[in-house]
């Protein structure tokens, strides 16, 4: 069977996003004051073959732990839906 994961990784809330500190003060320059508190991260999709769903999940959280997302700096999140 076939998978498409979409992935979410994003900074830990405790830390300094100074890519998302810039777009929130450049969003008064824009007009839209009323935007702040900007968050940037990374979406990553992918394509997994798997025998089931849960076997999926499991190599989905294994590439986002060993691989695609700093454990120590970031957070991620995932879905899978049949390809």
């Amino acid at each position: 069977m076939k998978f498409i994961a979409e992935i979410d990784i994003m900074p830990h809330k405790a830390l300094l996003d100074p890519q998302g500190k810039a777009v929130s003060g450049s969003m008064k320059n824009l007009g839209l004051p009323e935007i702040t508190d900007v968050r940037i991260g990374k979406h990553i999709s992918l394509l997994v073959e798997a025998e089931s769903e849960t076997e999926a999940k499991t190599k989905v959280e294994k590439a986002c732990r060993e691989l695609l997302a700093n454990p120590i700096m970031e957070d991620f999140s995932f879905s899978l839906k049949s390809a």
